[in-house]
């Protein structure tokens, strides 16, 4: 589909770097743009506070969101100077209020951040890992609260409500999983997958995890606030969730709007991207 309609080159991004890092092309270029600036404005318009972060973190941040020490080999290490490429813009966001005190009145804290993010996938292989499957260079923007203990439950609430609320007017389908310990990773104390239907695979794909993470990265960054009540210093808690990760939704939008006359785009779409078929 991709390349039909010279969206996305494989083989030049194999030449240029290596496989897992496509060139998108035109129309498909415009539309990785497009997905980028209405995440970012519908977060805007939640509350959230954008950020621009940097692409590539030393060892103190990776180890206050829990992605060091990386057992798995999963991040990409710039040995020389000791710094990490990052997976996630949660990792640098996070990591703003790493050894920081902050005031009750001022959470919850909701910031937004657009990177680039890198992953070795290390161990992953076969169909898994075709297409737009799994990438070790792909686009996302994601969500980052910082609040109470009290609070931070109506936290997760209102961001799962916001990531399906970007679904819904994308129009794909999708479902909701609320995963088991066994199946979350070891620093979520409660996460929910969502999940998009590949119509191409048959099959449904991951392209959000909205987590809240208790006080276990807080206790890690040293991040706290003061109670307004007696003005002891207590944990807080941190949340994070893709509001949404590009390539599976690109494959999802591309699959599930397909016309005789071309690719139909969503209708909250045309207006960034400048046209409404791919052709």
């Amino acid at each position: 589909m991709a390349r039909k309609y010279n969206l996305i080159d494989w083989e030049l991004g194999v030449k240029i770097t290596g496989a897992g890092f496509p060139v998108y092309i035109g129309k498909g270029a415009r539309l990785q743009r497009a997905l980028i600036d209405f995440f970012l404005d519908e977060a805007t318009k939640a509350g959230y506070t954008e950020i621009m972060p940097p692409t590539v973190v030393n060892q103190d941040s990776g180890y206050g969101t829990g992605q060091l020490p990386d057992k798995e080999g999963q991040m990409y290490h710039c040995q020389l100077d000791d710094l990490y490429l990052i997976p996630t813009a949660e990792v640098p966001v996070t990591n703003i209020y790493r050894d920081v005190i902050l005031d009750e009145k001022q959470l919850p804290i909701k910031n937004c951040a657009y990177t680039q993010c890198f992953r070795r996938e290390a161990g992953s292989y076969g169909k898994d890992v075709r297409g737009l499957n799994r990438l070790h260079e792909f686009s996302k923007v994601e969500l980052v609260r910082i609040d109470t203990p009290q609070h931070s439950k109506e936290s997760h609430k209102e961001m799962l409500a916001h990531v399906e609320g970007l679904l819904q007017k994308l129009e794909l389908p999708y479902r909701i999983l609320h995963l088991c310990g066994g199946d979350m990773s070891f620093t979520a104390a409660t996460c929910y997958d969502f999940e998009v239907y590949s119509e191409a695979q048959k099959r449904w794909l991951e392209v959000s995890s909205v987590s809240n993470f208790d006080t276990y990265q807080a206790n890690r960054l040293k991040c706290r606030y003061r109670k307004a009540e007696d003005k002891k210093t207590e944990l807080c808690h941190t949340l994070n969730g893709s509001a949404l990760a590009l390539p599976r939704i690109v494959a999802a939008l591309l699959e599930n709007n397909q016309t005789p006359e071309g690719i139909r785009i969503p209708k909250v779409l045309v207006p960034y991207c400048g046209f409404d078929i791919i052709d």
